[in-house]
């Protein structure tokens, strides 16, 4: 297959194009002849403009690749090799939504043929590329699996804004329904890939592989969130025992603060169902996540204790809140856990007023019902909360945050202790 793709006798499509899919299907289209599909119009027309909707690419990446974006599902029957990338998202009862997977899977198997290749990378639980989408594939296609088409997983690993960690410099996992598949697969990646593939044993170890990643990152951001919890009742500031233990060879330097996004913050619910349904409830991981998704209101609550303290009545108080996407100098809005801090904030009937210069002030609106003003108000807020280290927030210094604050005994709460020992009048506070 990766012959016939290098030869132009085979075509790959992609199918969904956010932050992973867009970005595998440029790097394939420098290659090899691509189909770009995404079920979103709008964002096709863009895409065909050189116009990344996701604002993580710029318009000369897309110079030099042989890819067609479509919107019709109908083009995909020209594709021999079909690489999944759709969001695999969770309910309001956090538990797996499939919806969008499953749907791609079903646009796929309408245009499978016999030898054709289907690659998930799609964040799921362990067996749910075989026990969920291939069934999909075979009834849509009425094919039969591995004996008329053959399946894989290769986990996505794409960081938004990350320009160094890239698709090209990142060990791609990548696994086979059968010894063959998982061959051809692997050399496919190679095409791309200069670091190099791992091949996993079996589709269900490279699903595991991934959803593992995050959960691990969320259990140790849990605990540092539990401690930074537990030293604020000490008296002691979290950031400065971090570093103390840094000083060890083999401590993990892990920071406190808001776990949201596409990843961390759902990813781990899926391996929590998956246990559940095999009758096991994972403590630990539960925890974790109780723990994480607690620390929006915890640092609302932690912000109005210090306003009291400095004689700010909440009622007829003003809050600014400096950044909303779910990670710095990036657009990205995707289960952004400031929004958790602003509900607790507005639970006490405060003002908010939101700023954010890379979050889509429509998307924010469409997403959240939230306001994103162009720029904050002077000498018109009581306390401002530092929620996201972009750059342009980095730049600033204590008279700059003084400026916006109505009075001189204003608290700033800087959540990621970018201005530690840099405070010197403002009422400070961090996690």
């Amino acid at each position: 297959m990766h012959e016939k793709l290098l030869n132009g006798e085979a075509t790959m499509s992609v199918v969904g194009l956010g932050y992973v899919g867009l970005p595998i299907a440029l790097a394939f289209a420098k290659h090899i002849k691509v189909i770009g599909f995404d079920i979103n119009a709008e964002r096709v027309e863009m895409m065909c403009n050189h116009i990344d909707p996701s604002e993580e690419l710029e318009a000369s990446d897309f110079d030099g690749c042989d890819i067609t974006f479509t919107a019709n599902p109908e083009d995909l029957k020209q594709a021999q090799f079909h690489i999944v990338a759709v969001p695999t998202p969770i309910n309001r009862s956090n538990r797996p939504d499939l919806k969008p997977l499953l749907s791609a899977s079903a646009a796929v198997g309408d245009a499978l043929k016999p030898g054709d290749y289907v690659v998930y990378e799609s964040t799921v639980y362990p067996g749910c590329t075989e026990e969920d989408c291939v069934p999909v594939l075979e009834e849509i296609s009425g094919l039969k699996f591995n004996t008329d088409f053959k399946v894989g997983y290769s986990p996505e690993r794409i960081n938004p804004g990350d320009k160094v960690n890239t698709i090209e410099t990142i060990v791609k996992v990548v696994s086979g329904s059968c010894a063959e598949s998982a061959d051809h697969i692997a050399r496919t990646y190679d095409l791309v890939v200069k670091a190099g593939t791992h091949r996993a044993s079996s589709i269900k170890v490279a699903e595991a592989s991934k959803i593992i990643e995050n959960t691990q990152r969320d259990v140790n951001i849990a605990l540092i969130n539990e401690l930074s919890i537990i030293f604020e009742r000490i008296g002691i500031n979290t950031y400065e025992v971090l570093e103390a233990a840094g000083t060890k060879w083999n401590f993990l330097k892990f920071s406190p603060g808001l776990v949201g996004g596409h990843c961390i913050g759902i990813d781990p619910y899926y391996l929590t169902w998956k246990s559940d349904k095999l009758g096991y409830h994972a403590r630990v991981i539960n925890s974790g996540r109780f723990v994480n998704d607690a620390m929006g209101a915890h640092v609302g609550k932690q912000v109005v204790k210090r306003m009291l303290a400095q004689g700010l009545n909440p009622l007829d108080s003003r809050i600014l809140v400096m950044g909303l996407t779910f990670k710095e100098d990036v657009a990205d809005i995707r289960n952004t856990k400031v929004t958790d801090v602003i509900h607790e904030l507005k639970s006490y009937n405060i003002d908010v007023d939101v700023v954010d210069p890379f979050a889509s002030p429509e998307e924010v609106e469409n997403e959240y019902g939230l306001t994103i003003k162009d720029a904050p108000d002077s000498d018109a807020y009581d306390a401002i909360i530092l929620a996201v280290g972009h750059a342009p927030y980095t730049a600033m210094n204590e008279a700059d945050f003084a400026e916006l604050m109505r009075n001189d005994n204003g608290v700033f709460a800087d959540l990621k202790g970018l201005y530690r020992g840099k405070i010197k009048n403002l009422e400070y506070w961090s996690l």
